[in-house]
């Protein structure tokens, strides 16, 4: 008998332990003021919780009708009517947690309602208000980028008139290369035509003193030999 017990004693723990939680999820509902979703959640635990409960307590009749005494028997037969029994008012404090927080959560729509137009308002003056701003911001962005366009026109205009300025000192600095070599091409000249006179003075020195020497031989011989 001691095997039976053991398995008595387990069937009952998991029995309570399912009818406690089943009552706290009926708190719960009762408490719960929404949304739905919470709700039907909720539900759904305590319809598994009902399930593993109805499972138990019939396993647990399973458990008395394999006794040996009747007065064993009788006695866990009479503790298996009283957990059905406790399950039937906990079914029925479940319907009453769900139909207070379908009450509960209706109104709480309908606040939600009334306080979605006071707030449709206020959103619609807030949305005005935000296109405001942001119409001034965008005015604002546009602006700077004019001036930021105004400043790169003016730069670019700035470099314009420097590349102007440099292009005329480029062309002045030429002009003035030009000179120099005009300068230069006629100094080569001058020097060319120098170095040909002094070749030509050169020559006319020779070609004189050539004519001395010769005319000196000449009166030489005519005076030292003039049966010559």
């Amino acid at each position: 008998m001691a095997t039976p017990d053991v398995h008595v004693r387990v069937c009952e723990q998991e029995i309570l332990k399912y009818d406690l939680e089943i009552k706290a999820l009926i708190q719960d509902i009762t408490e719960c003021d929404g949304p739905q979703s919470k709700l039907t959640e909720m539900n759904a635990e305590v319809k598994k919780h009902f399930h593993c409960l109805r499972s138990r307590i019939q396993d647990f009749e399973r458990i008395a009708m394999e006794q040996d005494k009747e007065s064993d028997k009788q006695a866990l037969l009479d503790q298996v009517e009283g957990h059905r029994k406790q399950m039937l008012s906990n079914q029925t404090a479940w319907r009453k947690a769900n139909l207070a927080s379908k009450l509960s959560v209706d109104k709480m729509e309908k606040k939600a309602l009334l306080n979605g137009s006071d707030g449709a308002v206020r959103q619609r003056k807030m949305t005005k208000e935000g296109l405001a701003r942001n119409a001034g911001d965008i005015t604002e962005n546009l602006m700077s980028i004019s001036r930021m366009m105004a400043q790169q026109v003016q730069q670019s205009e700035d470099t314009v008139t420097t590349l102007a300025t440099s292009s005329r000192t480029v062309q002045e600095t030429n002009e003035e290369f030009k000179a120099m070599t005009g300068t230069i091409q006629l100094g080569r000249k001058l020097i060319t035509k120098y170095n040909r006179r002094e070749l030509t003075d050169k020559l006319l020195i020779f070609l004189a003193l050539a004519l001395f020497f010769a005319t000196v031989l000449y009166i030489l011989k005519k005076r030292l030999f003039p049966f010559l």
